[in-house]
């Protein structure tokens, strides 16, 4: 063997170690129950399996029409990734093994609420597939897929009864093309994503401070002077929307309004409530520019840009943003405070009160149902209108209760790196919905993912969206009660994997990342400490240091996932040991991890200074090893029942303490389990005193 085969396979060896510590242990993979996600809303398991061999045949019977033709042909490839077999797509129905039955048409333009549900049985000699309509096979069809395991006999799906149908009709992703232009074929493959995970809305935020991403030929000085270049021709969105179409997935456009609107004002600076002069902004935050809702003219090319827009996008919903309106150039203005006066509204969410009321009608005329920001949420809101909450379910069952129809995106930012976890416990119907009554409930419509794109490029957006989206589509389809955490981890870790197969590049894109950073196609040491850090939580990040929206995006808090799985791996671990539960295994396996983190600086140390993307980490590289070094020491005087003096105790404390902090805006997610480990080492001394 090579020394550079060696070292590849050593290299290949630390990625897989820090993806295999959030895979469950092997009995659970091969155990009855499939690791299905989402997790269907009855399943019964029979006998048996149905093998998957090159035999494997599809036939569609019943209703039919060109997007089933396409499903079976994308199920095809997705089962020929998924296992090496060269499948052949036969049109006939011919040596049929899953047979499809559709009963009818879907809608057109698909719609809110439309039927979803699906039958699929499975046996050792056949399956069935049978929907009302095309969007239930598309369902099933990606459940199939998630049946297909590998077994003794070669891949195999189980003998299995399922009937599923969607908890909440909407069931979104939103994707911020405004702050950084995302291409199509980003756009694509988090479709294909979105499909996998039985997501049904793509809201596509397409206008910002930073950029007017669609080309407008009513007002095409919008895109020519708003997006420095960078925005969708109507024929790409066309195209984008029939990609959905075909998986099953409406688009809903977001264009953000009165406020967000930097990026109109450069190419029509007369929308705008101050003079100006407009330039794209290149930074982060809430801005002042705001519409001017006082000109009628506003009005005018608002009606005129709603005409070619919903045009352009056949779902009945049309976003208009709304959020976040400081109101400082509406204070600025001398005319628009005048008119204020003159018109009786006592403060800026009056008047914002009053052009979301003018715009909704105009919406309206276009035969389009509005949605907005809960900001939209007044007093006088017209009931047809859909309030999308950001900032607390307070806001969702207010609107609930008014009569308004919502969705629920307030803890399903994604962008915050929270982790799978506590989005997965999120509910629509939790908190102050938990109050509603059955009809209000109604009126709960669903919720959707949020990927604010400030830290993200079209490089890593997709390790920020997966897999923890698949978390959150399965609170938006599951049954309710479906909540156990530990089976969720395990089978995202599943689904994680699978999810290669659509073409997302979620778990590819860090090891690409490292090696360009530490200039070497080999960077197992940079690897070891990448498993141990997380990017921070919340909205600290922008707190920690200055970025503009042409700062690159290509350090180790880019390349790293949101959250680290083997970081949570081993806090369970060390769990288990304070707890005293740890089986012998579980703690061999926390002190290697322990010591290969103690040791790696060493090993990295001498790569960090070779370019500033890497410099910054020193000292990261540094706080790891103390802080498993200190966790070497806690774990052995647990294991073996040695005394570590208070100094030592206290000095330890202290360090791990100051270790919190980020460093090179990065978590060290080791630290709070070393506590943990120190801290049941401490208790135990003083339990022996």
């Amino acid at each position: 063997m090579t020394a550079r085969r060696s070292c590849f396979l050593v290299v290949s060896l630390v990625f897989l170690l820090c993806r295999c510590m959030q895979a469950p242990p092997l009995h659970a993979q091969v155990q009855a129950m499939p690791s299905l996600m989402p997790m269907p809303a009855h399943i019964t398991m029979g006998d048996g399996q149905l093998v998957i061999d090159d035999g494997f045949g599809v036939a569609l019977q019943g209703y039919t029409e060109a997007r089933l033709v396409l499903a079976r042909e994308r199920f095809f490839e997705i089962l020929r990734r998924e296992t090496g077999i060269p499948l052949q797509n036969s049109p006939t129905n011919r040596n049929a093994i899953l047979t499809i039955r559709t009963a009818h048409a879907s809608k057109a333009v698909q719609q809110l609420g439309e039927e979803e549900s699906y039958h699929l049985e499975v046996t050792p000699t056949g399956a069935l597939l049978t929907a009302a309509n095309p969007l239930g096979v598309l369902h099933g069809l990606q459940t199939f897929l998630q049946l297909v395991r590998i077994t003794p006999q070669g891949f195999a799906a189980p003998a299995v009864t399922i009937d599923d149908a969607p908890r909440f009709p909407w069931r979104g992703l939103m994707i911020d093309s405004g702050r950084h232009f995302m291409p199509v074929p980003v756009i694509k493959r988090n479709l294909d994503g979105m499909e996998a995970v039985k997501l049904n809305v793509f809201h596509w935020h397409l206008s910002e401070d930073q950029g007017f991403r669609v080309e407008s030929k009513v007002f095409p000085l919008l895109q020519g002077k708003g997006s420095n270049g960078q925005y969708y021709s109507q024929q790409q969105i066309r195209d984008v929307i029939q990609y959905a179409r075909d998986r099953g997935i409406r688009v809903v456009p977001e264009f953000d309004v009165p406020c967000h609107t930097t990026s109109w004002f450069v190419g029509y600076p007369q929308l705008a409530s101050s003079k100006g002069p407009y330039a794209i902004a290149t930074h982060w935050g809430v801005m002042d520019p705001a519409m001017d809702p006082t000109r009628e003219s506003t009005y005018q090319f608002l009606n005129r840009f709603l005409a070619e827009m919903t045009a352009l996008f056949p779902d009945s919903y049309f976003h208009i943003g709304g959020d976040e309106c400081n109101g400082k150039e509406w204070n600025a203005n001398p005319r628009i405070q005048a008119y204020m006066h003159a018109h009786g509204f006592k403060d800026n969410a009056a008047l914002q009160s009053y052009f979301t009321a003018r715009l909704q009608k105009l919406v309206a005329a276009h035969h389009k149902i509005m949605e907005g920001w809960d900001e939209a949420l007044q007093p006088g809101t017209p009931r047809d209108v859909v309030i999308q909450s950001w900032r607390g379910p307070k806001a969702l069952a207010v609107a609930a209760r008014q009569g308004n129809r919502g969705i629920l995106s307030n803890g399903y930012y994604i962008d915050l790196n929270q982790s799978a976890a506590q989005h997965y416990l999120v509910d629509p119907l939790g908190g102050d919905a938990a109050s509603l009554t059955p009809q209000q409930e109604a009126r709960i419509l669903g919720g959707e993912a949020a990927m604010w794109s400030e830290f993200v490029t079209p490089e890593n957006i997709d390790s920020r969206i997966w897999p923890r989206t698949a978390a959150i589509a399965e609170r938006l389809w599951s049954p309710q009660n479906i909540r156990d955490v530990a089976s969720m981890y395990a089978r995202l870790s599943v689904i994680s994997q699978r999810l290669q197969y659509e073409g997302l590049e979620h778990l590819s894109v860090t090891r690409i990342m490292l090696e360009r950073m530490i200039g070497d196609p080999h960077p197992e040491s940079l690897a070891v400490l990448a498993c141990a850090v997380q990017p921070p939580e919340g909205y600290q990040r922008g707190q920690l240091r200055e970025y503009e929206s042409s700062t690159p995006l290509n350090r180790l808090v880019d390349a790293v996932p949101p959250e680290s799985e083997t970081a949570r791996r081993f806090n369970e671990l060390v769990q288990q040991i304070v707890a005293g539960k740890a089986s012998p295994q579980q703690w061999e396996e926390a002190r290697a991890w322990l010591v290969r983190w103690r040791d790696n600086d060493a090993k990295l140390a001498p790569y960090l200074q070779r370019s500033n993307l890497t410099a910054e980490l020193a000292p990261v590289s540094r706080t790891l090893s103390q802080a498993a070094a200190i966790g070497v020491d806690a774990l052995d005087a647990l294991q073996h029942h040695q005394t570590i003096s208070m100094d030592l105790v206290q000095r330890d404390k202290q360090f791990l303490e100051a270790s919190e902090k980020p460093e090179a805006v990065l978590r060290n997610m080791i630290v709070p389990p070393v506590e943990a480990l120190l801290s049941a080492a401490e208790s135990r001394d003083g339990r022996q005193h």
